[in-house]
């Protein structure tokens, strides 16, 4: 199996032949747009230049992980809010987060993985998901499944976060399998 960095590598190599412009080249056009935050530079790229989401979030993490927090307005060195998700206690559950946002990333040009302050929501034509690190030992899934009993490792949400219907609890990237990424793909077919 693929790492999430061998993905995210694939990613950055294939720009030039799917967006018209290598890393640096879009890099400069961030620059020059004054953007310093995530969200605006995803919409900025993806309403001016009419990138995917994918493609817009990948430029946007690098851009902001390569930038020095010198301009500084106080900002963390990176910029990126996933990374300040999984900062220090949570840092070994990246590998995590990784995995899962690989996978479904993969699922279609339209999912948008879209950082909050304490999650990434998981969209397409509305939220079907979260990934959440809970604990310094636990990351959450939270899906969107009308229908679908709550049996095993799929938990009801309870108060975990209302904005789902249904949760897996996940303590290492092995248990992103199968039946995770099942359940992750059958949220997504029906937002």
């Amino acid at each position: 199996m693929a790492k999430p960095e061998d993905a995210i590598q694939t990613m950055i190599n294939s720009l030039k032949e799917k967006t018209g412009r290598t890393l640096d080249e879009w890099r400069k056009v961030v620059q020059k747009s004054g953007l310093e935050k995530h969200g605006q530079i995803v919409t900025m790229l993806k309403k001016e230049h009419g990138l995917t989401h994918g493609y817009a979030n990948q430029i946007a993490l690098q851009v902001l992980k390569s930038e020095p927090a010198a301009a500084g307005k106080g900002k963390k060195a990176d910029g990126d809010p996933v990374a300040e998700q999984y900062a220090g206690a949570k840092e070994a559950l990246r590998p995590i987060y990784d995995k899962l946002a690989a996978a479904v990333s993969k699922f279609g040009s339209d999912v948008e993985l879209s950082p909050k302050k304490a999650y990434v929501s998981l969209r397409r034509n509305k939220q079907f998901g979260i990934i959440q690190p809970s604990t310094a030992t636990r990351v959450d899934v939270g899906l969107n499944l009308k229908g679908k009993p709550a049996e095993g490792r799929l938990e009801p949400s309870g108060s975990f976060n209302a904005m789902v219907s249904h949760r897996v609890r996940v303590e290492s990237p092995k248990e992103v399998d199968k039946e995770l990424l099942g359940w992750l793909r059958e949220a997504y077919e029906q937002a």
